[in-house]
C-alpha cells in the first residue's frame, strides 16, 4: 500500500514514470522494426504490417525509434531521480554528490575511541569526525557542578553536561542547532544558568526513562557521526587524597589552591562499567586518552573496574594527548612524565599506553603571561622521564595559536591519524572533503 503513495498527486513523479515507460516501449518498437520479425505477440505482427503498408527504411525506422526511446528513457530516470533528491536533500548541503561520497568515505573510517570529557576531548573530536564516522566517546559522568550537578541533584539522573558537549562536538548539522542545544539561559527563576541540551536531555530521559535512550535520541536530533557513551550508568561522585592527608568529595571541589592531589578515587568503588564501552575499547583500532582535565575528566573513566583491562588487552594503538597548560589546583608545576605516571599510578600497571603525544609549540609572552596570573604555564616537555615510563613521545605544533592556549582540533586530529597510519591502522589514510 505505502509503494501506491508514489503514484499520489503531488509526488511529482508519476509523469518520469511514464516517460521511463514509454522509453522502453519505443525501443522494444524500433528493435522489432530493426530486426523485422515478430517476437512475443500480435503486437509486434502489426507494427510490421504497418512497416509492410507504408514501405519506410526499416534499419533506419528501427534506429531512430530505439533512439527516440532511449533518450525517453535517460529523462526520466534522470528527472524522476532529481525529483526524490529535491524532496530529501538536506537544506544545509550545498552539494549532494560532495555529501554522499564525504559519507561514504567516513564510514569506511578506522574505529576510533575516546576516553575523557570537558572541553579538552570535545575539541578533538572536532577534528577526529572529519577523518571517520566510526568514533566513540566515553564520557565521565562524574560532573556534579553548573547546570549538571542541579540536574543531578534535582532530578537524580546522571549529569548530562561533558554528554552534551561531546554529542554538540561530533554533530553535522546547522549551526543554529548547534547554538541552540549550547544555549544558556541568562534569565529566569529556576532556568538561569542551565543550558538548554542539558535540559534537553533530562527531558528524554524522564520520557524515555532511560538515560542511554536519551542519549541516542540527542544524536538523531543534531545527526550526530559516531556514538556518544557514558563511562557508567552508576551515579558516581569522584573524591581526592591531598599530599597533607585531607581529603575532598566532589568533582568541581577538587582543584584546591596550594593543595597538591595525591590520589583520587570513585565511590561506589564497586562501579559499573558500561558493557558498550569496554566492547568498543576492545574492538579500536585506535584508543586515545585525553586531553582534559588529568584528575577530573580522565582519570575517573579509567578508575571504573574494566577499563584499565580493556586498554592492556586491545590491539589498538593507545595514545595520550597530554594538556597544554597546567591546571590551577589540579596540576600545578606538572610536566608530560608527571600527568603520565600519575595516570599509569591510578590504573597500576604501565601496559596501557604506546604513545604520548605532546605539543611542542611555544606560545607568546603575552599568553604566557596571562595565564601565569591565572596560576597556570605551559606543561614542560621531558622526554627522557616518559620514554623511561615505557611510552614514546610524539611532538608537533598543536595549537590554534588564538586568544586562548588551546589544541588546535584539526593539528590534533592529523597527528593522531599520522600515527595510527605509521602502525598499520589506515582503513581511510585521507581525509574526507
Amino acid at each position: 500500500m505505502h509503494k501506491m503513495k508514489w503514484l499520489y498527486p503531488g509526488m511529482r513523479v508519476k509523469r518520469w514514470l511514464a516517460l521511463l515507460v514509454l522509453g522502453v516501449f519505443l525501443v522494444a518498437t524500433g528493435l522489432v522494426v530493426l530486426w523485422n520479425t515478430p517476437l512475443l505477440s500480435l503486437y509486434e505482427e502489426k507494427i510490421l504490417f504497418l512497416v509492410e503498408t507504408w514501405k519506410p527504411n526499416p534499419i533506419i525506422l528501427g534506429i531512430l525509434l530505439m533512439m527516440i526511446g532511449a533518450v525517453a528513457i535517460s529523462f526520466g530516470i534522470r528527472n524522476g531521480i532529481r525529483s526524490v533528491v529535491e524532496a530529501i536533500h538536506p537544506a544545509d548541503v550545498p552539494n549532494l554528490v560532495e555529501h554522499v561520497y564525504k559519507s561514504r568515505n567516513l564510514q569506511k573510517g578506522l574505529h576510533i575511541v575516546t576516553i575523557g570529557g570537558g572541553t579538552g576531548l570535545s575539541t578533538m573530536l572536532r577534528g577526529l569526525k572529519e577523518y571517520s564516522s566510526n568514533v566513540t566517546a566515553i564520557v565521565t559522568v562524574a560532573d556534579d557542578g553548573g547546570s549538571s550537578g542541579r540536574i543531578r541533584e534535582d532530578l537524580g539522573i546522571l549529569p548530562p553536561g561533558d554528554i552534551r558537549n561531546t554529542l554538540v562536538a561530533l554533530a553535522d548539522t546547522e549551526p543554529l542547532m548547534e547554538e541552540l542545544f549550547q544555549y544558556r539561559f541568562a534569565w529566569g527563576e529556576g532556568l538561569k544558568g542551565h543550558s538548554f541540551g542539558n535540559l534537553f536531555i533530562a527531558a528524554m530521559t524522564d520520557i524515555t526513562g532511560d538515560f542511554e535512550e536519551s542519549i541516542r535520541a540527542f544524536s538523531k536530533v543534531l545527526a550526530v557521526r559516531g556514538k556518544v557513551l557514558p563511562s557508567t550508568l552508576d551515579s558516581v561522585r569522584i573524591g581526592a587524597i591531598y599530599e597533607d592527608g585531607s581529603t575532598m568529595m566532589g568533582e568541581s571541589l577538587l582543584p584546591q589552591k596550594n593543595r597538591k592531589i595525591k590520589q583520587v578515587f570513585l565511590e561506589p568503588k564497586d562501579t559499573k562499567a558500561l558493557p558498550e564501552a569496554i566492547q568498543a575499547i576492545l574492538q579500536a583500532d585506535v584508543v586515545v586518552v585525553g586531553p582534559g582535565s588529568l584528575y577530573t575528566s580522565i582519570i575517573p573513566n579509567l578508575l571504573i573496574p574494566g577499563f584499565a583491562e580493556a586498554l592492556a588487552e586491545t590491539s589498538a594503538l593507545r595514545i595520550y594527548v597530554c594538556n597544554v597548560m597546567t591546571q590551577p589546583g589540579e596540576t600545578d608545576g606538572y610536566t608530560a612524565s608527571d600527568h603520565v605516571r600519575a595516570l599509569l599510578g591510578h590504573v597500576n600497571r604501565r601496559d596501557v599506553l604506546d604513545y604520548v603525544i605532546v605539543n611542542q609549540a611555544l606560545i607568546s609572552d603575552a599568553q604566557a603571561k596571562k595565564y601565569a596570573l591565572e596560576g597556570a604555564h605551559p606543561v614542560l616537555v621531558d622526554s627522557d622521564k616518559l620514554q623511561q615510563l615505557g611510552v614514546q613521545v610524539h611532538q608537533g605544533d598543536l595549537l590554534d595559536h588564538l586568544a586562548l592556549v588551546r589544541h588546535d582540533s584539526e593539528k590534533l586530529a592529523a597527528e593522531i591519524m599520522l600515527l595510527a597510519s605509521a602502525h598499520g591502522k589506515h582503513k581511510n589514510g585521507e581525509r574526507a572533503v
